[in-house]
């Protein structure tokens, strides 16, 4: 009964997750994305999307091949990535959506028609079944699939490997994200084009630790 839920949850997140992506190229700002450099995945929300969804397809490999260890063995490595970031990225998001969606939402494209059923009609909105499986759908799968059907990870792993793993990610993307700034002359969220380097640094360094605590108080909270 157990492996029956497990495949139905990574079934069903694989799903999901893909429908968030592929509804991508129905977004009025599609085009613009693509035609930049690093295009869609200078966003983290679409690295942490890919590292939820290979994650998920690892575990659904798990469920189909249970003999086959060294799926176990990726889908542990690659939790311990995805599950911070789909925190980070669901946490971020959603409080700047609610609060000051001019941060997190990018501004109408010249030319395009303004939306009046928007409280912000300058902003460009993502549609209700989309954003939930951009910004939601990877963390609740994540988090359900590590609650019920994996292990905690050892002290060495949540005291050594983590920070190692958040480091590396978090310095990874801040790089990428300034690489690709200096040839877009913009950065793919407003609050970062809104802010001059020594505080996008602050801001890289802060949801990189938000990013471990949240790993290490998920981790010790499981049952």
């Amino acid at each position: 009964m157990p492996r029956l839920a497990a495949l139905f949850l990574h079934g069903t997140a694989v799903g999901v997750m893909a429908h968030g992506f592929l509804g991508l190229r129905t977004l009025p700002v599609d085009a613009w994305i693509r035609s930049q450099k690093g295009g869609h995945f200078q966003y983290l929300t679409i690295q942490g999307l890919a590292c939820a969804w290979l994650t998920m397809a690892l575990g659904l490999g798990c469920d189909l091949l249970p003999s086959f260890t060294a799926l176990r063995t990726a889908k542990r490595a690659s939790f311990m990535i995805s599950l911070p970031l789909a925190f980070v990225i669901s946490a971020v998001y959603w409080s700047l959506l609610l609060l000051f969606p001019s941060l997190i939402l990018q501004a109408q494209l010249p030319g395009s028609e303004p939306s009046s059923s928007q409280t912000v009609p300058n902003l460009t909105w993502v549609p209700l079944d989309i954003d939930l499986s951009l910004h939601l759908a990877p963390f609740v799968t994540l988090l359900a699939d590590f609650v019920f059907f994996e292990k905690k990870y050892t002290r060495k792993q949540v005291q050594i490997g983590a920070p190692l793993v958040v480091l590396v990610c978090g310095t990874g993307y801040a790089c990428w994200v300034e690489y690709c700034a200096s040839y877009n002359n913009t950065f793919p969220y407003p609050f970062l084009t809104e802010n001059p380097f020594n505080i996008r640094v602050g801001i890289y360094t802060f949801v990189s630790f938000l990013a471990w605590g949240c790993f290490r108080v998920i981790n010790a909270l499981h049952p």
